[in-house]
């Protein structure tokens, strides 16, 4: 058996804690080595739990013999920079969503790390949950005839005014956050070809960064994805898939529990029947098909990756900002406080 992919964690964030240390812990084939930290207190307290050493930086992470990849769950405006540095330290790369703000600096990366022989991957789960695999299937089968739109939303409700995801300075706001998920969807099940036909951005009372949003995106054939996000809504976590002659409906689309039975709901002129799938863990999944892909040296690049981070751009670009302090605001194109 192959040695495990050792692992650096830079960074104490709450999806370190909560999901990946401990599915590197679990995972065959991964061991977590390091925690980083600015905060050598935290550092310590974490990587005791998991029987790692801490380091207080994380250009100590990058240093160390014994990383042979680095896990970024920073904010979303410091992965691309911990990113090129973790690769040209020699580190393969699992970088929290998205990898880079703007599409240049995705490319960039994804070429250094295949100059370099190296993997960098995105945290995008849900490509791995088994939900998704069933839903390609039936719609290759022909269950719901033709397919035509998807239809994609994910919000969550208001979070406390502290969270980073309120700060544009680190990259924050809906699109950018929640919205990666439905932009990715799209790329998922509708492929390559789309383009921004429509966008808007809101910003709600008091924020400085879009909390809201929406997008129309279209292919050439006609094919179609509307998409919604925020990050002060009531809890909505769906996808959906329309055809010509029927529907299939994913609940829990982009997060759900590893216990979870998962229901794919299959509407056609016959009627409603509900596919219900075995739990799967897409945690684990992701640490999984990483490590295989750094133990393989597989270093090309993840189309899928570039073509979320041209449509997360240009629905940025197309983007027209509504402000609920000023409702009687113009719409201006939308451009981010840095």
């Amino acid at each position: 058996m192959p040695p495990p992919v050792r692992i650096a964690v830079l960074g104490c964030a709450a999806i370190a804690r909560r999901r990946m240390l401990p599915a590197f812990a679990r995972t065959p084939g991964a061991t977590p080595v390091v925690v980083a930290s600015r905060d050598a207190a935290r550092a310590e307290e974490l990587a005791r739990v998991y029987g790692c050493r801490s380091v207080q930086g994380y250009a100590a992470a990058l240093d160390a013999p014994d990383v042979d990849a680095v896990y970024l769950p920073l904010p979303a405006a410091l992965h691309a920079d911990w990113a090129e540095a973790a690769l040209r330290a020699g580190k393969h790369v699992l970088a929290e969503k998205p990898l880079a703000l703007e599409p240049e600096r995705t490319d960039r990366l994804l070429e250094l790390a295949t100059a370099r022989g190296l993997v960098v991957a995105e945290n995008v789960m849900f490509p791995h949950h088994r939900q998704h695999s069933a839903v390609r299937t039936l719609v290759r089968a022909g269950a719901i005839g033709e397919l035509r739109s998807l239809h994609a939303s994910f919000a969550v409700p208001r979070l406390p005014d502290e969270d980073i995801r309120y700060r544009p300075e680190l990259g924050g706001g809906a699109l950018w956050d929640t919205g990666v998920y439905p932009v990715r969807a799209a790329v998922h099940h509708l492929g390559g070809g789309l383009r921004v036909a429509g966008a808007v951005l809101a910003r709600g009372p008091g924020r400085l960064v879009d909390t809201a949003g929406s997008a129309l995106l279209v292919r050439d054939d006609g094919v179609s994805a509307q998409l919604s996000f925020g990050l002060d809504h009531p809890y909505r976590n769906v996808c959906e898939l329309w055809g010509t002659r029927g529907r299939l409906v994913i609940e829990r689309a982009f997060t759900p529990p590893a216990d979870l039975t998962p229901l794919v709901r299959l509407e056609d002129g016959t009627g409603t029947r509900e596919i219900r799938l075995p739990p799967d863990d897409q945690v684990q999944n992701t640490v999984r098909a990483f490590c295989a892909a750094v133990r393989a040296r597989r270093t090309a690049p993840d189309g899928a990756i570039r073509e979320q981070a041209r449509l997360l751009h240009a629905i940025r670009h197309r983007a027209h900002m509504r402000s609920a302090d000023d409702p009687a605001s113009t719409g201006a194109p939308y451009r981010a406080a840095r």
